[in-house]
């Protein structure tokens, strides 16, 4: 027998011919469309002890509140807009309540801002600040 033959007898050899060429390889490119980059606005230095509240669980945003304090910050700002303000109260005060006993609320400050709607349109919106200090 031959050597070909006794190495692999499960397999067929495959004539040249059948073998897919350059030309004929099929060609798999993806091209995804980045989405255009959001830009965020630059924090400013006295925006370093803030939690800005979002989509994020309400346990996420008490352990960043948490976090500040333990990493010496002598008081946090937590900041929320519209329907996040209920989230932004419960974050104050289950950090204030459960994780530091001896924080205080310093300040609650509540606004209105003015924002400019992807249309070009603008919206008042309400907006609460809550000072924590330990």
């Amino acid at each position: 027998m031959d050597d070909e033959m006794q190495s692999d007898t499960n397999t067929m050899p495959v004539p040249a011919e059948a073998m897919p060429t350059q030309e004929h390889a099929p060609v798999h490119e993806h091209r995804h469309e980045m989405p255009a980059r959001r830009e965020f606005p630059k924090r400013d230095p006295k925006d370093e002890n803030t939690i800005f509240i979002g989509r994020k669980s309400t346990m996420g945003y008490v352990l960043a509140v948490v976090t500040q304090f333990n990493s010496g910050a002598p008081k946090v700002n937590v900041k929320a807009r519209g329907k996040l303000i209920s989230k932004a109260v419960d974050v104050a005060e289950i950090a204030r309540g459960r994780f530091l006993p001896n924080s205080k609320i310093d300040g609650i400050h509540i606004m209105t801002e003015e924002v400019q709607n992807e249309d070009g349109t603008k919206s008042k919106v309400s907006s609460i600040e809550i000072t924590i200090i330990k």
